[in-house]
């Protein structure tokens, strides 16, 4: 499916359906559920954009890959979203957990329950710096100044189930 051909709001797609972010090491891969994020474009290409703060486990695997997915899921799998998102993979098995059926293809991390995936080749990543901030956002959400790190990836293929 072409990046042109998803007909879903993405507003929708990320603050209420939610998502999870992916990537391996190996074939080993980590998650983690987000709600912030976007798809556009820039530098005259499709793009995904994604944030990770620096505690969390997923961002090793981010780091040390060309590649993250963006996965969204129906309803049905809101729980698993829910754990995906408050608890680490240092303390529990993501890739076995919630009868997720995840595998690694082609250098992506890919879920069988996905209704929507998108393949992200890493172009871009920078740390988001407080002194750039305009207005309260920098106290409302980093009480504990743990800024995200911005990834920008292009999007290499959309994947509808």
């Amino acid at each position: 499916m072409r990046v042109e051909d998803i007909k879903t709001n993405v507003f929708e797609m990320f603050n209420k359906d939610w998502c999870l972010i992916a990537a391996n090491k190996g074939n080993h891969f980590n998650m983690m559920t987000a709600s912030w994020g976007g798809l556009g474009i820039l530098w005259n290409r499709p793009v995904a954009t994604i944030y990770i703060r620096p505690q969390r486990y997923t961002k090793e695997f981010v780091d040390d890959s060309d590649y993250f997915t963006i996965s969204f899921f129906d309803q049905t799998h809101r729980d698993m979203l829910n754990v995906m998102g408050s608890k680490s993979g240092r303390d529990i098995n993501k890739e076995n957990y919630g009868g997720l059926h995840g595998r690694v293809q082609d250098g992506f991390v890919c879920f069988d329950e996905a209704l929507l995936t998108v393949k992200c080749r890493k172009i871009y990543q920078d740390s988001i710096k407080p002194e750039k901030f305009l207005d309260e956002t920098i106290g409302k959400h980093y009480p504990l100044e743990d800024y995200h790190d911005m990834y920008i990836g292009e999007i290499v293929e959309v994947i509808e189930q």
